[in-house]
């Protein structure tokens, strides 16, 4: 491994870790692919209602059905997201991410088959099944990868999450081209193609060994996370890792199987299970899924030619990859609060100069050179919006839910962490066309007021989790004091993790 410079990533821990992160991959895709061939597919709907009862239906209808197709792949997430944690405990966190792809390849057949079935039915079945899938990816890849992670590296690779979802997310937009699959026979094949990463996981994940966590703490098979963590690090001396799994098991003991309930009932844990929720409303109720489910709709709104908000919306993608590949090496630098604050307050601005676009363009609209400028104005806007979504709460919340929480309530807190983000998630794609409909220009409004309160929960409740071992993390709840600490950007992980749990007394502010 004399090749690898970044200390602690050997060829094996990588390679475990792209295999886990399809899952995340497949979430990424199917969020965005429903999106471009939306026309094609109303058109589908209409022919077949017309086949089937001899009449035409109304184009309400019709973007009712549509809606469906779009929010019963949230609901399929939230159940999927929520028995994660079931799955994690029952079968191991890879053993549930293999047996997640039995549901993986079933959906994506179905949707692949919609059109010659003739059944928009079959359509939303197979957009659920894949639903379901996406959730229990949701809890099941974030909480593998940090238990398999070291400990400098475990910001950096969880932030990897975040990357394979916005590669899934463009690579969806660049095949939903009309050009390539975006056309009225392309887009069942554009669907279909959820099975892809479902058979590649199967292919690459049987060779990675199951979370050493896992199996020490949970199974009680010390001999087996040995052997595991002698793949990973490459190295026989792995000591270091299995006393810190130990010291979270000593810390945990009478925590060792956390029932959803007892973990909402606890005091000790309370603090970070609200922490967790708030994180992952912070990204879902941005207002980045309006940006991503109606994007093309934004920029035409804005001025735009279809043709052009079509390939700005491709530029949203390209841009998420390109952030969330610059996030990663200070995602350990940096710390997770601070980035989440910079990416919160970032989006805050923007969201105020995307409705100031929208109302600029209203009261000068007779003027072709300020329609011009403002069509300029909220393309820009809406991309700056998506950058700083990119370097905090695209990837801190699934990361620092994982954090967080030791072995004994992790897979509960990921369990409900995720159903609230996908509900969160469905409210949005759900509830934004009617949010526009009745605010018109002043449909961001409600997300910069949410994210200005995320921002002040952010500054006073969430502690910095960098660099710090479940333990310490766990101590940090356990000794509040009245003031969090503040952002920091010092390099020196080494020091942070030798300190002992009265130095994190000072961290985070009591609930």
């Amino acid at each position: 491994m004399a090749g690898i410079k970044i200390e602690g990533l050997t060829f094996f821990l990588t390679y475990a870790i792209f295999g886990a992160v399809l899952g995340m991959l497949q979430f990424g895709y199917n969020t965005g692919v429903i999106n471009s061939p939306g026309k094609h597919i109303e058109n589908f709907m209409k022919d077949v209602y017309k086949d089937r009862y001899n009449e035409d239906v109304s184009d309400d209808f019709i973007k009712h059905l549509r809606s469906i197709a779009v929010s019963i792949f949230a609901i399929g997430g939230m159940l999927g997201g929520f028995c994660g944690g079931w799955m994690s405990n029952r079968f191991g966190r890879k053993g549930g991410l293999l047996l997640n792809n039995v549901l993986g390849i079933a959906g994506g057949f179905l949707m692949g088959f919609t059109k010659i079935s003739r059944s928009y039915e079959i359509l939303f079945l197979g957009r659920f099944i894949i639903g379901l899938n996406c959730g229990l990816n949701t809890s099941l890849v974030p909480m593998y990868i940090s238990e398999i992670a070291p400990l400098n590296l475990r910001g950096g690779l969880g932030t990897v999450n975040q990357l394979a979802a916005t590669i899934g997310l463009l690579l969806s937009q660049v095949l939903g081209v009309e050009q390539i699959l975006g056309t009225n026979d392309g887009w069942p094949v554009l669907l279909g193609l959820a099975i892809c990463p479902a058979i590649l996981q199967l292919i690459l994940l049987p060779i990675c060994p199951e979370s050493p966590r896992y199996l020490l703490i949970t199974k009680q098979w010390e001999e087996e996370a040995r052997r595991a963590l002698r793949r990973l690090r490459a190295s026989n001396s792995v000591e270091e890792d299995i006393e810190e799994m130990r010291a979270e098991e000593r810390a945990q003991q009478s925590e060792s199987h956390i029932s959803t309930m007892e973990l909402i009932c606890s005091p000790t844990l309370r603090a970070p299970l609200i922490i967790a929720i708030v994180m992952q409303l912070s990204q879902q109720l941005s207002g980045i899924n309006a940006v991503f489910y109606y994007s093309t709709f934004l920029f035409t709104s804005a001025g735009l030619t279809e043709e052009n908000a079509k390939f700005a919306t491709i530029g949203i993608g390209a841009i998420m990859v390109v952030m969330t590949l610059a996030s990663i090496p200070l995602m350990d630098r940096t710390g997770r609060r601070t980035l989440h604050l910079y990416g919160l307050g970032g989006m805050f601005i923007f969201s105020i100069f995307i409705t100031i676009s929208f109302l600029i363009k209203e009261f000068f609209g007779y003027v072709q050179e300020m329609i011009d400028w403002m069509s300029y104005l909220s393309v820009i806007s809406t991309l700056a919006f998506v950058v700083f979504f990119a370097v905090g709460p695209g990837s801190i919340p699934w990361l620092i839910t994982a954090e967080l929480f030791s072995q004994g309530p992790r897979p509960s807190a990921m369990a409900i962490a995720v159903l609230v983000n996908w509900m969160a998630n469905f409210v949005v794609g759900i509830g934004f066309p009617s949010l526009q409909s009745a605010l018109e220009n002043y449909t961001f409004l409600p997300f910069s007021v949410f994210l200005a309160i995320f921002w002040i929960f952010t500054y006073k409740k969430v502690p910095e989790t960098k660099n710090k071992t479940f333990e310490e993390i766990l101590a940090i709840f356990r000794h509040g004091s009245e003031q969090p600490e503040k952002s920091s950007v010092s390099d020196d992980s080494t020091t942070t993790h030798q300190m002992t749990e009265s130095t994190f007394q000072g961290e985070v502010t009591k609930f």
